[in-house]
């Protein structure tokens, strides 16, 4: 604890306020920020009260027209002063006053917008208030000062803020009063940055994000200030658009000058797409479009994945039927980073040269990546972009947020970049600075995953290196609430308008699928550990892939969540994130008795939470969220006119109703199946390689010369961790050296190929396996290394998009079989391939097809009708 907090505490005479600030300490200057100068005589009368009943000295500073804050009493000092003499006149008089009264007394000001209003300029303003500050510090005063809200320049608003110890903000909005403390120095709880409701009872924090936005918005009527002053065709087209806007009459949207206008600042914003600009030109108006211009920092486009949101949130918002989704969306309350700041960074911070050289350098591995990202966490923020950076986070007080990748290319028709680029959490606790220097290195880290290995690789393979590939950035406020010291919400997932998983022919395909988690959506996009979200079949969502008996073991065990107390994001095991007084958590759990499931009856939940099961059966059965997805789906497909995919949280109010918060779509890309595949006939059993039934996608791949193969058995057994993690780097470059020559490759390994658990699977990353052309993963029970279907994460779309057959074989399962005999016998190629990496010649196998079968080369023959594939040696 600093010496300054040891400092007595002093009430402010309103019980509310000081259980959210911790109390005020001596040498406190207290700013308001008020629209109504009666908010700011509220709380100013109640600290005289208490300063009084304390025995304080009350010294009340008179100097504006405004009527007076406070009335004569006994014990109160009046002082009346003229700001009309001028600053230097005036602030030597109230410098002599304080200096005159000496210590620990207390002071009230005038409103000191009235001192800009003599003075005709904030510079002066400001200055009053920096050289005043200190001075009332060093004496042990308790100062309260008022501001109107709105009325300054950001500039004198920050030096003021710098300056003082306490600033806070007061606001009305839909019959509902709210106090948003923006600084509080050398103190900290996890709610005291949050907006909070003023109410006769208990002040409530706005924690649910449905509320949130609205309180926030009034909190700060304009986020981002906007000094359009400029010549260029941005603020050009903005001012014109403008003076439309601030007619009497309402705006001509089908003028052919507006419309002109509106579609030029959409391809400034959201760039041109012949499918996607069809989409921005049907859908969003010209007030969306000024909304995305007032949360956006700096200049330049949104990026895909923002715009791809936006026009998604448009599109439901008009869709009839069933479903209101302009009452069942949560309100939009994102910012934007504009692509223009990406390359400002690069050119300020000399790493404009470095995207070039890296962007052909075929043998860039993770390591050179880790250098990378130490040089753009040395660059530096121009002052105007880090004050629009911390009047974002004074916006969101202590919300957790994430920054996103928005990618010009991102989210895009023909190319998703699913997973390639970085999305980093900011848990937003603490002080100001230290709020702010977080976000800024969440900020520069994702720059830098613009020159990651994977997706340089991804850009490369996809014939994108020659592209305009901008990075903008997408800021969205966490979805969730509190519970203990967590921040989570209860339900998310993704969701795509097609289903490539079908493990009965009761599934319509083209109804799409769910893949739902409990906490943060992480685990629904990424392959994690030994863990498994629940995947719902829109069409028939009662169905399960597992046998009753096998569902406590196919179910999430762990959730991301948000850690408040820690500062950090942390995966948990679910019955210590969350108890049996969670609320709803009867929709989401099932109970194992006597060795069966069974779903709750009411809403109480007793007996040991260990015998409770995350199934989300209630949810599905007992409410319209599969009715939710199913038509947001389709509505979107419909308009989209191609499958789609979404992400999206969901909340339950305390009312029971379903509030659905879409975070991103994208058109999905479905491999074509093609007609039936022929089984192949009279294979001797020597020859075939394996046989499933668990696949996503289907056809023939065949020519195939070379397999890297990891034994899961001898994998299982592998102690060293180093040596483990070093596999992936090894399989990445027998990658590179046969996707060089053109070479087919399938890969067999355990597991989970990609998971972050290096037990359950090789961490590879999408660079280490691009030139496959299927990944096969092999599950023994007594490995403990059990494939988890990765449909719908980003691993998935990598492998759809790169054409790449996912196929996963259980050979204790009689409908599976592995020739383990060949594999182990095949002679191993690794060394003559690779000489350096000979030394893994035990754990990893290269086996030429040719070399060890005279001649032949394997075939896959995947049929999705049936669902079953085989992979065979065949020819000569």
């Amino acid at each position: 604890m600093s010496e300054e907090s040891k400092k007595a505490r002093v009430k402010t005479g309103v019980p509310g306020l000081d259980r959210i600030i911790d109390d005020l300490r001596l040498g406190d200057n207290v700013v308001w920020k008020v629209d109504d100068i009666e908010d700011y005589r509220y709380f100013t009368r109640a600290f005289l009260a208490q300063s009084l009943q304390d025995r304080k000295k009350c010294v009340y500073l008179r100097f504006a027209s405004h009527p007076p804050i406070l009335d004569p009493c006994d014990g109160l000092e009046i002082i009346e002063v003229d700001p009309a003499e001028g600053f230097d006149v005036f602030s030597t008089a109230v410098h002599k006053i304080i200096e005159n009264r000496g210590r620990e007394v207390f002071y009230v000001f005038d409103n000191l917008s009235a001192l800009a209003v003599e003075w005709a300029t904030d510079e002066l303003l400001a200055a009053f208030f920096q050289v005043t500050c200190p001075f009332l510090f060093e004496l042990d005063t308790v100062a309260f000062f008022a501001l109107t809200r709105g009325k300054h320049s950001y500039t004198a608003v920050a030096r003021i803020r710098d300056t003082t110890q306490v600033l806070l903000s007061v606001f009305h909005g839909k019959n509902k009063w709210y106090i948003h403390p923006l600084k509080v120095w050398d103190r900290y709880s996890s709610e005291m940055f949050l907006p909070h409701e003023i109410t006769d009872k208990e002040w409530q924090p706005v924690f649910h994000r449905h509320l949130a936005p609205d309180a926030a918005a009034l909190a700060s009527e304009k986020p981002l200030d906007l000094q359009v002053a400029s010549i260029a065709p941005w603020d050009a087209v903005y001012r014109q658009l403008m003076k439309f806007r601030d007619m009497d009459q309402p705006l001509p949207e089908s003028s052919p000058e507006v419309k002109s206008l509106k579609k030029e600042f959409s391809r400034m914003m959201l760039g041109s797409h012949p499918t996607f600009d069809r989409l921005v030109d049907q859908f969003l108006t010209v007030d969306d479009l000024f909304r995305i211009r007032n949360r956006l920092i700096g200049s330049g486009k949104i990026g895909g994945k923002a715009a791809g949101m936006l026009v998604a949130r448009r599109i439901l918002s008009k869709c009839k039927g069933p479903v209101n989704f302009n009452e069942v969306l949560e309100p939009h309350d994102s910012f934007h980073i504009g692509s223009d700041v990406f390359f400002t960074f690069l050119i300020d911070n000399n790493l404009f040269r470095l995207r070039l050289q890296l962007s052909e350098n075929l043998k860039y591995g993770d390591e050179d990546y880790e250098d990378v990202q130490a040089r753009f966490l040395d660059g530096r923020f121009p002052p105007e972009i880090l004050e629009q950076f911390s009047r974002m986070l004074d916006y969101y007080g202590q919300a957790p947020i994430i920054v996103r990748s928005s990618s010009l290319l991102e989210d895009s028709f023909g190319n998703a970049f699913a997973g390639k680029y970085l999305s980093e959490f900011c848990v937003n606790q603490g002080g100001h600075h230290q709020r702010l220097d977080a976000l800024v290195r969440a900020v520069k880290l994702i720059y830098a995953s613009a020159l990651s290995p994977d997706a340089l690789s991804y850009r490369r393979k996809r014939g994108l290196s020659d592209r305009d590939e901008q990075m903008a950035i997408l800021v969205q406020r966490v979805a969730g609430v509190p519970y203990k010291h967590f921040f989570f919400p209860s339900v998310a997932g993704v969701a795509m308008s097609r289903n490539l998983y079908v493990w009965t022919g009761r599934i319509n395909p083209a109804k799409g699928m769910i893949r739902l988690v409990f906490g943060l959506g992480t685990r629904a996009v990424n392959r994690v550990g030994n863990d498994y979200p629940r995947m719902i079949a829109v069409s028939h969502p009662g169905l399960r892939p597992e046998s009753s008996k096998q569902i406590p073991r196919y179910s999430q065990k762990i959730a991301d969540v948000i850690n408040v107390k820690d500062n950090c994001c942390d995966s948990l095991p679910v019955w210590e994130v969350a108890d049996l007084n969670y609320p709803n958590l009867n929709l989401f759990v099932s109970e194992m008795k006597s060795g069966f499931l069974s779903d709750p009856v009411g809403q109480l939940l007793d007996g040991p939470i260990q015998n409770y099961v995350l199934t989300f059966n209630p949810l599905i059965e007992r409410t319209l969220f599969v009715t939710m997805i199913d038509k947001a789906l389709t509505e979107l497909e419909r308009v989209y006119r191609q499958p789609v995919e979404i992400e999206f949280t969901f909340s339950i109010l305390r009312e029971g109703s379903l509030k659905l918060n879409l975070l991103q779509c994208r058109p999905m890309m479905v491999p074509d199946l093609g007609a039936d595949v022929a089984h192949p006939k009279n294979i001797p059993p020597e020859h075939l390689l394996f046989l499933t039934r668990k696949f996503l996608g289907g056809g023939i791949v065949g020519g195939i010369r070379y397999i890297i193969y990891v034994d899961p058995k001898i994998y299982a057994k592998m102690e060293d961790i180093h040596l483990k993690k070093s596999l992936g780097r090894v399989v990445g470059a027998v990658n590179a050296k046969l996707g060089d020559n053109d070479q087919k490759i399938i890969m067999i390994g355990p597991g989970r190929w990609g998971s972050s658990n290096i037990d359950l699977g090789v961490n590879v990353s999408y660079s280490d396996i691009d030139n496959a052309k299927a990944i096969v993963e092999v599950a023994y029970e007594e490995s403990g290394q059990t494939p988890e279907v990765s449909y719908g994460t980003h691993f998935f779309l990598d492998l759809v998009e790169s054409r790449i057959l996912y196929l996963s074989v259980y050979p204790d399962e009689e409908e599976g079989s592995l020739n383990s005999r060949y594999l182990a016998e095949a002679p191993n190629a690794l060394g003559r391939l690779l000489p350096e990496h000979q030394k893994f010649s035990d754990f990893i196998k290269v086996i030429d097809i040719p070399e060890s079968s005279g001649g032949k080369r394997a075939e896959i023959a995947a049929d999705p009708h049936s669902q079953q594939a085989w992979c065979y040696l065949t020819g000569s």
